[in-house]
C-alpha cells in the first residue's frame, strides 16, 4: 500500500538523519526535514502528513499555489489539520512571480540576487508583513546554477538583511549532482564557512543552512545542515 510505503520511507530517512547527527555530535532536533512534494500525487502527500511530515517543498509558483488550495480539503477528509502545513519554496523564483509567491511560504530558500530581495521586501512592506528568506549560494561553481558566488554572498546577505520587510534566516546551496563524498563534504563545508563570514558581515544570527537532497543529505548534516530537502527517498519517482 502506497501510504505504508511512504511512512516507511519517511522513518528510514529520519533514522539516517539521526545517525548522521550522532556521527557529527549533533542533536536530531537541529535538523528539519522538508519533503519535496513537487509533482507528487497528493494522496502520497497526505500519507506523508499522516506520518507527521508537515514541512513540504515546492519549486514552481503556479503549481505550489494550486496545491496549497487542493491539499487542505484532502487532509480534512483524512482527519488531519491543514493548519499544521508549512510550505517552503525551494526553486528558482523569477521576479515576475514574486507578487504571487509573496506571503505564501514559511521560507523561501532561493533568493539569489539583491534585485529579487528588494522586490520581495517592497511587496512585503506594502502588505504589512515580513518575508522570510534564505540567500542562495552557488557552492558547486556550476554556471547553470543560480546563486551568489561564495565570496560575494556575505555582502548580499548584509544588503538584504538591511531591507525593511525582509528577514534573512541563513543560506541555501546545492552540491554538484554525482559528486563523490570528498567533493560533497567540501561543498557543504564551504556553505557553512560562508555563513560564518556572512554573520560577521551582517550582524545577523543566520541560524539556517538549507543543503542536502535525497542523494547527499547525510553529508550535508555532517557539515551542519539545519534543513534538508528530500523527495525521491520519501515518495519515489515523480509524475512526468
Amino acid at each position: 500500500m502506497a501510504a505504508v510505503r511512504v511512512a516507511g520511507n519517511l522513518a528510514r530517512v529520519r533514522e539516517r538523519i539521526g545517525a548522521a547527527c550522532h556521527a557529527a555530535g549533533r542533536s536530531p532536533s537541529e535538523v528539519r526535514l522538508v519533503a519535496v512534494s513537487k509533482r507528487i500525487d497528493l494522496d502520497l502527500v497526505v500519507a506523508a502528513c499522516a506520518a507527521g511530515q508537515w514541512d513540504l517543498g515546492e519549486n514552481r509558483v503556479d503549481e505550489a499555489l494550486r496545491r496549497q488550495d487542493e491539499l487542505p480539503p484532502l487532509l480534512e477528509a483524512a482527519g488531519l489539520d491543514p493548519a499544521n502545513l508549512r510550505w517552503h519554496f525551494i526553486g528558482h523564483l523569477q521576479g515576475n512571480k514574486a507578487r504571487r509567491a509573496g506571503g505564501r511560504f514559511v521560507l523561501m530558500h532561493g533568493v539569489h540576487s539583491l534585485k529579487l530581495a528588494g522586490r520581495l521586501a517592497r511587496l512585503a512592506e506594502q502588505d504589512g508583513r515580513r518575508e522570510t528568506v534564505l540567500v542562495e549560494v552557488n557552492i558547486s561553481g556550476e554556471p547553470q546554477k543560480h546563486g551568489a558566488a561564495p565570496d560575494e554572498a556575505p555582502d548580499l546577505v548584509a544588503a538584504a538583511a538591511d531591507l525593511p520587510g525582509l528577514e534573512v534566516r541563513g543560506l541555501m546551496g546545492m552540491a554538484r549532482y554525482g559528486a563523490d563524498e570528498t567533493e560533497l563534504r567540501r561543498s557543504f563545508a564551504s556553505l557553512r564557512k560562508t555563513a560564518e563570514v556572512a554573520r560577521a558581515a551582517s550582524g545577523q544570527p543566520l541560524p539556517e543552512l538549507s543543503m542536502g537532497m535525497s542523494g547527499d543529505f547525510e553529508q550535508a548534516v555532517l557539515e551542519g545542515a539545519t534543513l534538508v530537502r528530500v523527495g525521491g527517498a520519501i515518495f519515489g519517482p515523480r509524475q512526468p
